[in-house]
């Protein structure tokens, strides 16, 4: 188990460098940036430098001066040692900018994806056991309605009856008006009601293919013949179901749950823009818009390194459930 693990670390290494460098490449690239616009503005203040001056010193400064290559290696050497520059859009280091919004998109992330295994899994079994039954047809429409749905049409159709009509909870924002006024236990429970709504919208569209996913899964699993040899040899359905049905279902449903991994941390990029939630996704949603690279880099390797982990804990969680993994 030891190799197994190392050797997959080696690999994540290997691959992390290779996606660094692309998305390095690709940031050079873009036609637009904060540099360009910020030099452009600088120019064409009285008596200020042509924007031919202002745009070469500011690429010195922020080191944009020398090619795509001995750039990346320059950007390599500096995020080793976990300086990442500063942002560009927030005037502040980027470390430091993205510290104070992940917890904000991790509470979001985390509480959503526990609800979406409460529900998914167990109803995608339940379905599987039911096959063709009301509660079967029920839950498949539920499913569908999930995966169907995009995401920003669902949010607003929640504002507009929970927020518009029925004025349960704001629009948008963290926190209301008299936010400040409130002691400690009104300030929680002031940012529990604006989270209500995007941790709805985050599970109801997530649980739709973890559902279907398990309820594919577990049919063809009672369809095999040692489910058929347990029952016949007098085994409950509760055992045969919890204990040897679904322990062989979970060995493809780790690939989502490691999957999802990325989700708990990266931010929900349209949710939190339509409810401006100051998580993650909305603040490299703003860095990307103004051509903030620095922030873009850092988020967008961020969140290779979190799909890169969720393969590996995937992986892992493939070897500890099914052994024969591990050999090959």
């Amino acid at each position: 188990m030891r190799k197994y693990v190392l050797k997959r670390l080696l690999i994540s290494a290997v691959l992390l460098f290779f996606v660094s460098m692309i998305i390095y490449a690709i940031m050079r690239s873009i036609p637009t940036s904060y540099v360009e616009s910020q030099a452009r503005m600088l120019s064409m203040r009285p008596g200020a430098k042509s924007y031919t001056e202002w745009l070469r010193q500011l690429q010195e400064s922020y080191g944009l001066d020398v090619g795509i290559v001995p750039g990346f290696f320059r950007w390599v050497s500096n995020a080793v040692r976990g300086n990442f520059g500063d942002s560009w859009a927030f005037n502040v280091p980027v470390t430091q900018k993205f510290a104070s919004v992940i917890w904000d998109s991790f509470i979001l992330g985390s509480i959503a994806f526990v609800l979406q295994v409460i529900i998914a899994i167990p109803l995608g079994i339940l379905a599987a056991r039911r096959q063709y039954s009301r509660a079967d047809y029920t839950i498949t429409v539920v499913a569908l309605l999930g995966i169907s749905l995009p995401t920003f049409f669902f949010a607003t159709v929640l504002k507009l009856i929970f927020s518009v009509w029925l004025g349960w909870f704001d629009l948008y924002g963290k926190v209301g008006r008299n936010y400040m006024q409130l002691d400690a236990f009104g300030q929680f429970f002031d940012v529990a009601r604006h989270f209500v709504l995007p941790i709805m919208t985050l599970t109801i569209i997530g649980i739709g293919s973890l559902m279907r996913y398990t309820r594919t899964n577990m049919l063809e699993v009672l369809n095999s013949d040692f489910i058929r040899t347990a029952r016949a040899k007098g085994l409950s359905e509760k055992r045969v179901i919890n204990f040897h049905a679904f322990r062989n279902t979970l060995i493809p449903i780790v690939t989502i749950l490691g999957g999802s991994l990325p989700g708990l941390f990266a931010g929900a990029l349209i949710t939190e823009t339509l409810f401006q939630i100051p998580g993650i996704g909305f603040t490299a949603y703003t860095a990307m818009v103004s051509g903030d690279i620095p922030f873009t880099m850092f988020y967008m390797v961020f969140m290779a390194v979190l799909t890169l982990l969720g393969t590996l804990i995937a992986d892992i969680l493939y070897a500890v459930v099914d052994p024969r993994v591990r050999i090959s």
